[in-house]
């Protein structure tokens, strides 16, 4: 089984890929990672700051690969960054797609009005972070249309309301 976890910066896709490690012993792999790997190695021309859509359409297709790889082999594997796009499935047979577990993590409006500065403070909790320019109009932006495209597409996702709580039970 694969399981893509998507979702915009600082809603805890590492932090919920570590937990589901921890309890299911899937291995996982960070999109940014492999981002910082190949754009360090220099096999990569687009700077570490460049825009989602550049990233995506760099990082997805070697991504995609990998998860076909891990399907074919049988082999488990979370999978969880900012770099997967909507309509990723179309990449796929119905045979794979049976294969994949997906979930968008999404802030709700009210969550980012009352807990930006909780978001910022605990960007850090998995990952040590360079500092990052993040805005309260970019995160209600991008996570109000992740929401849009989640339900617009029937896409599994987990709002996050009231209070960060995540039921790892609820994901496979």
């Amino acid at each position: 089984m694969i399981i893509l976890i998507a979702g915009d910066t600082h809603t805890g896709k590492t932090l919920l890929a570590q937990k589901l490690l921890e309890k299911y012993k899937y291995p996982y792999l960070s999109i940014d990672h492999l981002k910082m790997g190949v754009i360090r190695s220099g096999q990569c021309k687009l700077p570490a700051d460049s825009n989602d859509t550049e990233l995506t359409n760099y990082l997805w297709p070697i991504v995609r690969e990998m998860i076909k790889t891990c399907i074919e082999n049988s082999q488990n594997m979370i999978i969880e960054g900012c770099y997967i796009p909507f309509g990723w499935e179309k990449d796929f047979t119905d045979e794979y797609v049976g294969q994949i577990k997906y979930v968008c993590l999404i802030f709700s409006q009210e969550y980012i009005r009352h807990s930006f500065q909780n978001i910022l403070e605990y960007e850090n909790v998995i990952e040590k972070r360079l500092s990052t320019d993040v805005t309260f109009e970019d995160v209600s932006k991008i996570n109000k249309y992740n929401l849009e495209q989640c339900i617009s597409r029937k896409y599994n996702y987990i709002l996050i309301d009231k209070n960060y709580q995540i039921n790892i039970d609820d994901i496979i």
